[in-house]
């Protein structure tokens, strides 16, 4: 062994294991302000963008940068609307999975099937992973909600290109025109959902498109790694935990007994976050309005119970509700299945997922970090036939 080789495996380095403190590259995308409790997409607030702005134009500031002048918008809206058709070979996919896999795993196996249906698949350019940026967010919602009306056995409905990305998912899922508020909650729910940085999911898909992998890959890399409970499943268990709980009036035991048995309560806490995750508040007013209309209001109010619970009894340790805790109730309240909550995220966060590709490929470089050897160095080879 070289006295180099000796001094690399002697001086352990810093280890970040959860890579919080890394920088991996410079983005103009999304500023997740944690001290403050603020998001932004491109220097636009989520909180403007969620009372005044549209699924579409979030998309488009995205992967633009920009606002659209208002013949981009609609002209957005119109391809985002022709892109929405999916193959009938895709669907005959969906027919074919099994009756219990999970819909994540569908969605996941079925934008790598449809790569094989775009001839623009390995163009490298900035154009053509525009276009494929656009096809695969419109084709999202159509897969998620074709696939759930076929594990129904009912019929797939096409895309309606005269309506929001939004409001026509809703449909296809349902099979009937949505409400306006609840077209309006789904709108919401997609803006607030489309992007945060560099999180599990965005960092996978760069790490793909750091080998510079087409478009379509770095989107399943970066579906495989939401699936994940610690990322994309947290809503679904939050709103197990409220579903559980039942009554208000067994919420803040249900919580005190959850936490002096160092149990967890899902949907509180970020990694960021250091105080109240901007999301939540939007989305908890709009689960608030949902809830009168639906006549669920015993479930908004064990929520409630359970976030000032949890608030009040952790409050020292900067822990408040993130995301997941009401968009899991908002979606339930929508009517949406729960095993839909993961997909659903997919539809809105893939308009991150591909604006951040597209940015890292403008200056790419192999992702290649190092891991810290700890195992042993002088093993001598034993031939099978003296092993003991």
């Amino acid at each position: 062994m070289s006295i180099t080789e000796k001094s690399t495996i002697e001086a352990r380095p810093k280890i970040d294991k959860g890579l919080d403190d890394i920088y991996v590259k410079e983005s103009s995308i999304c500023l997740v302000d944690g001290r403050e409790g603020r998001l932004l997409y491109r220097g636009w607030d989520i909180r403007d963008l969620a009372q005044h702005s549209s699924f579409e134009e979030t998309i488009y500031i995205l992967i633009h940068g920009r606002l659209p002048a208002k013949e981009e918008l609609a002209e957005a809206k119109r391809a985002f609307g022709e892109s929405r058709a999916i193959d009938p070979e895709v669907v005959k996919l969906l027919r074919c999975m099994p009756e219990d896999a999970p819909p994540i795993d569908v969605l996941r196996t079925a934008v790598s099937f449809l790569s094989n249906f775009d001839k623009e698949r390995d163009d490298p350019t900035r154009a053509a992973n525009m276009r494929k940026a656009q096809r695969l967010i419109g084709k999202m919602p159509t897969l998620v909600a074709a696939h759930h009306r076929i594990r129904q056995g009912k019929r797939v409905l096409v895309p309606d290109p005269k309506l929001g990305i939004a409001e026509d998912f809703l449909r296809m899922l349902t099979g009937k025109r949505p409400d306006p508020l609840s077209a309006k909650v789904m709108d919401v729910a997609l803006i607030l959902h489309a992007d945060h940085s560099m999180n599990a999911s965005a960092f996978a898909a760069t790490v793909a498109a750091s080998t510079l992998a087409d478009l379509y890959s770095t989107i399943v890399a970066a579906i495989a790694t939401l699936k994940g409970p610690l990322h994309g499943g947290a809503n679904e268990a939050a709103l197990k935990t409220m579903l559980t709980i039942g009554k208000p009036e067994n919420a803040e035991s249900y919580v005190l007994n959850t936490l002096q048995n160092h149990g967890k309560i899902f949907g509180f806490g970020h990694r960021v976050y250091k105080t109240w995750d901007p999301r939540a508040l939007i989305l908890r007013e709009y689960a608030k309005q949902l809830s009168e209309l639906r006549g669920e209001e015993d479930l908004f109010h064990v929520a409630e119970i359970v976030q000032d619970t949890v608030v009040r009894e952790l409050s020292a340790k900067h822990i408040y509700p993130n995301v997941d805790f009401y968009s899991g109730l908002t979606y339930h309240l929508l009517g949406i299945p729960l095993d839909l909550f993961t997909p659903i995220f997919a539809v809105s966060r893939v308009a991150g997922w591909t604006a951040h590709v597209i940015e890292y490929w403008e200056d790419n470089r192999l992702v290649r970090p190092l891991d810290y050897y700890v195992g042993p160095t002088h093993n001598v080879y034993v031939p099978v036939e003296r092993r003991a």
